[in-house]
């Protein structure tokens, strides 16, 4: 596996992978990779010739007080997986290698509305800074198809709109998310669970769960429904930051005609922020 930190190395090893008329396939990161970032390098080894990862923990994205400084650094760990899921390229650039020496005034991307709800709302700004990174690997790699977790349902959702948007002429692939034994999905901050919290964790998926069984049965009083788990994580020991039930399309409130619907939460569990999702089909839409 070929590792590389600047992007004239990059675009000089993808111009010889083009030029033999190979489909370049992109998975990008924040590091500290687990089986659901692996997987997503299986995916991309089955649909293109070449897979090129990125690690990059992007400033742009954290806001004051999150986890920038603190988010786990693992690059020699990532780079033995990576080699071993047969990655051809591994980018990891430097902050000044991406947003060169003045970050503040830098060109930002917004996809507008749908950023600023839910985790948007929580986190002012996020999303820019996702759709800004994401937008500028993009052009950095070109590749034919990109693939993320279903788990950031919102994320995927903003970057759908930000390629249909900008006529990026890239195929986004949602991978479905990948979850332990008992239910709890894979996540980098899962590293900042305690022992118990650990134990308590997988009560989120289960509350989502039951979420998603009573929309199937035709509940449709969604406040209702939100309220309950909103009050059961609570009682579970969470500290919840939004319990929505969604448009699965579009993430609009749901009208009673609705049918595909998700179930969305964001939840801390001591200092780890749990986010997660569930679909469900209302048969009274």
């Amino acid at each position: 596996m070929i590792t590389l930190s600047t992007i004239s190395d990059l675009r000089q090893q993808i111009g010889l992978w083009r030029s033999s008329g190979e489909r370049i396939a992109l998975v990008p990161t924040m590091g500290n990779l687990h089986a659901g970032h692996l997987t997503l390098v299986r995916r991309a080894r089955e649909q293109a010739d070449r897979v090129i990862v990125t690690i990059f923990v992007n400033p742009m994205q954290f806001g004051a007080g999150e986890d920038f400084d603190s988010y786990p650094r693992t690059m020699e760990q990532d780079t033995a997986a990576l080699s071993a899921e047969g990655a051809d390229l591994l980018f990891a650039p430097s902050v000044t290698q991406v947003y060169g020496n003045n970050r503040e005034q830098h060109t930002q991307v917004e996809v507008p509305g749908i950023s600023d709800i839910l985790c948007g709302a929580s986190r002012p700004g996020h999303f820019v800074g996702v759709a800004t990174v994401v937008c500028k690997l993009f052009n950095m790699v070109q590749p034919d198809l990109a693939l993320f977790g279903n788990k950031d349902f919102q994320q995927l959702m903003v970057i759908r709109l930000m390629v249909k948007d900008l006529c990026l002429p890239i195929e986004i692939i949602g991978v479905p998310t990948v979850r332990e034994d008992d239910g709890l999905a894979l996540s980098s901050r899962n590293g900042y669970l305690t022992a118990e919290e650990r134990q308590q964790a997988p009560e989120l998926r289960r509350i989502m769960l039951e979420t998603a069984s009573a929309i199937q049965s035709g509940e449709r009083d969604y406040a209702k429904l939100e309220k309950k788990a909103t009050q059961e994580l609570e009682k579970a020991g969470f500290s919840p930051d939004y319990y929505s039930i969604r448009s699965a399309v579009d993430l609009s409130d749901p009208g009673d005609e609705a049918c595909d619907l998700v179930v969305l939460a964001a939840a801390y569990l001591g200092k780890a922020r749990l986010i997660d999702n569930i679909q469900a089909h209302s048969p009274s839409g």
